[in-house]
């Protein structure tokens, strides 16, 4: 293995994929990774037709793909969590010594930075980078992943509580706030679904119930796509939506006069309707919408 040649391969796709998405936020179409090329020569950063790949011109796997699941559909492949709350990533069939396994087995060996596609819809992927194998579990069939952050942390220990919710909040912000924002802002075509501004570095995938709630869950129908002043708002409960898609700011809100933010950018939202993905599964969810909307109801004066 040229491992400096590895290396820099690595070092330049991740670079090309800054330079395609510096947020790190934005979901592409398939053949949107066809486009880097290493001394002239173009080096393939996705199987379109398996999970892992290995360009010809590498020893050890670049990247592994993880395919979109439609709700309430099972996965093919059921990435879990390990003990410690590392993710697991499955073999390539089951045979352990299959040449897309060795691949993989040969960047752990060598400490080999690689890329996670994530699917967030049909044919569109999330780029997630770096990430790490870090172990193998043969019995399972399944490799074992660090994502940036998570590479001290002991394979297939139990881990203390607070340890353990370490390294799940680092897998939620890495990886599933990640693929929701990404679900959340291509559902709403990225743009707030309340001022409709599309610029998508300054929008968030805002929760409807929160990450804590029993169903505060990261999937589109319990996300709303909002800029990071309608986001904060939304938090604060300084605005509301109704079940009916209808924004409401808070009357002690609307009593305020101030400048032009204030007047244009909140009050005047006021009864408008909410702009949301016209498919109904993607829709914002009216159970979610009202239990969120009795909270704000009995905020503010």
């Amino acid at each position: 293995m040229n491992l400096e040649y590895e290396r820099r391969v690595r070092a330049l796709a991740m670079d090309w994929l800054d330079r395609m998405d510096p947020s790190h936020g934005r979901a592409f179409r398939r053949e949107e990774f066809r486009g880097l090329a290493v001394d002239g020569e173009p080096i393939a950063l996705m199987n379109e037709q398996g999970g892992i790949m290995k360009p010809r011109q590498l020893d050890a796997a670049l990247s592994i793909r993880t395919t979109y699941t439609p709700p309430g559909k099972t996965p093919p492949y059921e990435d879990a969590l390990g003990p410690e709350g590392l993710q697991r990533y499955m073999y390539r069939g089951t045979d352990p010594s299959a040449p897309p396994n060795r691949a993989v087995r040969r960047a752990q060996e060598a400490g080999l930075q690689m890329i996670w596609f994530l699917g967030v819809a049909p044919a569109l992927y999330l780029p997630i980078y770096p990430v790490w194998v870090v172990g193998e579990e043969p019995r399972q069939l399944r490799f074992v992943l660090a994502l940036e952050g998570q590479l001290l942390v002991p394979v297939g220990q139990e881990l203390s509580g607070d340890q353990r919710d370490w390294v799940e909040r680092v897998t939620r912000a890495r990886l599933h706030q990640a693929r929701f924002r990404a679900q959340v802002l291509h559902a709403y075509h990225y743009r707030c679904a309340m001022c409709r501004l599309a610029v998508p570095t300054l929008l968030d995938a805002a929760h409807i119930l929160p990450d804590a709630h029993p169903r505060g869950l990261p999937v589109v129908p319990n996300g709303l796509s909002l800029c990071k002043i309608h986001h904060a708002a939304y938090d604060q409960n300084l605005v509301g939506v109704r079940p009916d898609l209808v924004v409401a700011v808070r009357p002690d809100i609307a009593a305020i006069r101030d400048g032009p933010m204030l007047e244009h950018g909140l009050k005047d939202l006021h009864g408008s309707p909410l702009t949301v993905p016209p498919e109904r599964a993607l829709a914002p969810d009216r159970e979610r919408l009202a239990e969120r909307w009795t909270e704000f109801l009995s905020t503010g004066s």
